[in-house]
Parts: structure tokens; sequence; C-alpha cells
């Protein structure tokens, strides 16, 4: 497996190709739903490879000078249960970290809360998301 930091066309298209397999299709997602204001040219994603196809994604995209937002995790079915969504969250943590960055946040649908509480996240179970697809809790980390 390669771990990418996505930086060219071709693999920002790799994180998008996980996330339409893996979201959109299995879940009915609307393109315009699944792809929000927040997949700018700025954004910042990790891929994870395994030969040539990509299986995995995480992006980043900073909130405000200290914290950034991790968003959009997602490992395609066949792959799950595999280590590669700690993987994933790790490298974009790391990235964060080198980037300057002091604390990671995330919104986390809540049948997902205990796999991002075994990676140090903590639920704020009052900050409760309704989304258009899911109903979310934000969940925050120290980097530093």
């Amino acid at each position: 497996m390669e771990i990418i930091r996505a930086t060219t066309t071709a693999e920002r298209a790799g994180a998008y190709y996980v996330r339409i397999h893996a979201m959109a299709r299995k879940h009915q997602i609307p393109l315009n739903v699944e792809f929000d204001e927040h997949d700018t040219p700025d954004t910042k994603y990790i891929v994870i490879i395994d030969n040539f196809l990509p299986i995995a994604t995480c992006r980043l995209y900073p909130i405000d000078n200290s914290q950034i937002r991790l968003g959009r995790i997602v490992v395609l079915p066949e792959y799950r249960r595999q280590g590669i969504g700690s993987l994933v969250v790790k490298e974009a943590e790391t990235w964060a970290k080198e980037l300057g960055y002091t604390s990671a946040s995330l919104e986390s649908r809540d049948n997902k809360i205990p796999f991002y509480e075994s990676l140090g996240y903590v639920a704020d179970l009052s900050q409760k998301i309704e989304g258009p697809t899911f109903t979310c809790y934000r969940m925050q980390k120290n980097l530093i």
C-alpha cells in the first residue's frame, strides 16, 4: 500500500473515486451533496492506494489558524476492518501537525464514534449535526 498526499489532479481523482464508490453510490448521495463547498483547489486529501487502485481517503481543511477539520474519511467496503481507516486518519493528523495545526475536529456518524474514540477523539454529544444524509456528532482531538 502507498499513502499519498494528493497534489495532482490524478491523485485528487483517487479521493473522489473512493467517495463516489463507497458513499455516494452506496447511500444514494447526490454528487452535489457529497462534493460540497469544502472541496476546493486548496483542500488537502490523503489517498491510500493498493497497487493502482485508490482504496481510502480523507480530506483536510482549516477551521482557523490552529484547528483543522478532517472529513469524508472513507475506506472502500472490501478494505474495511484492516486498519486502513486508522492509517488514513493518522496520516492526516501527521500532515496537519506539519502544517502547524494544534487540534483536529471531525463530524462522526453515531455508529462510528467508538472508532474515532480509539484514535483519541472526544465526542461532544451536545454538538449534534443533522445533515442531509446522516446525523453526526462533533469530535475533537489535540494534536500536540
